[in-house]
């Protein structure tokens, strides 16, 4: 109650999301109800047949829903990693840019695919990336055999993974940015004074500095492990790549929408949400045990 009457105006600005997550997340929930139905959307929730566990039991059974389960957690497992690990390291490129001008120029260069679709990016990707496309283009003119990047088990991950950290990597940037624009710039004078090139001003000051950053990003990332990116895959994907590039949301949605296996459906929703709200707050604790993370 004291940290309640402490920070009474964050809570009160609160107020407004929390009515639009009222309406718009917890009402809606009452449609979970369908995970342990057979559900027929003519006779509704009232008159489907309850069933019980048995989606849940067949969610287990279906090899093709273990495969989902296990694509969506390698693709979102490496996207994590790398989504952390290349801004972690452009950032301290970039801070090393001493001409302003540059270095902005670069910042805005590298941000621009963030504010772009996957609707579009998709458009683009799949002229791009096609076996007579650009890029084939360009390894073709070194020998190199057409790769069909969107239309092979083998590459499809591969190609996932690096279009997200190009989209991305620019505005994860910012974070790092905003640790190193922290640091006090006497520690790089001290330093400086003491014979330390700037590898080691690098090595010994920035990277340090920035570990804490690291820590709260990923552990906070943590929470999203099931979230292997739904407009990317649905944009990018085709039949082709089903066994390695499926994830969990596009399997929801072609099991639910497309054959109108709604219990179903729902069921593998709502293994994926209690699974993810318990990652939420296990990250929330790790990040606030580890650099003193916390929301308020």
């Amino acid at each position: 109650m004291r940290t309640l009457r402490k920070n009474w105006q964050f809570h009160v600005m609160l107020i407004p999301a929390m009515i639009l997550l009222i309406l718009f997340s917890f009402i809606p929930m009452g449609g979970i109800v369908m995970a342990f139905q057979d559900y027929k959307p003519w006779l509704h929730i009232s008159g489907s047949e309850w069933v019980g566990l048995d989606n849940f039991r067949y969610l287990f059974e279906r090899e093709d829903s273990m495969q989902v389960i296990w694509n969506t957690l390698i693709i979102a497992v490496l996207k994590m990693i790398f989504n952390l690990l290349v801004p972690f390291i452009f950032a301290i490129m970039l801070n090393e840019v001493r001409k302003l001008a540059v270095q902005r120029t670069i910042q805005t260069l590298v941000y621009l695919p963030h504010f772009l679709s996957w609707v579009i990016l998709g458009g683009i990707l799949l002229d791009l990336l096609s076996t007579d496309g650009f890029v084939n283009q360009i390894l073709g003119s070194f020998g190199v055999q057409p790769i069909f990047f969107l239309g092979d088990n083998n590459w499809f991950r591969f190609t996932v993974i690096l279009t997200d950290i190009w989209k991305e990597f620019g505005y994860n940037t910012i974070v790092f940015l905003a640790a190193l624009a922290g640091i006090n710039p006497s520690l790089y004078e001290a330093a400086e004074i003491d014979g330390a090139n700037r590898w080691k001003q690098t090595r010994f000051i920035t990277m340090p500095s920035l570990i804490p950053m690291v820590v709260v990003v990923g552990t906070l990332a943590l929470g999203n492990v099931l979230n292997a990116g739904f407009d990317q895959i649905f944009n990018l994907y085709n039949p082709l790549v089903y066994q390695k590039g499926d994830i969990i949301d596009t399997f929801v949605y072609r099991t639910a929408i497309q054959n109108g296996e709604m219990g179903f459906g729902t069921a593998i929703g709502l293994f994926k949400s209690a699974i993810s709200m318990v990652l939420i707050l296990v990250s929330y604790q790790l990040a606030k045990k580890w650099a003193g993370y916390r929301i308020f």
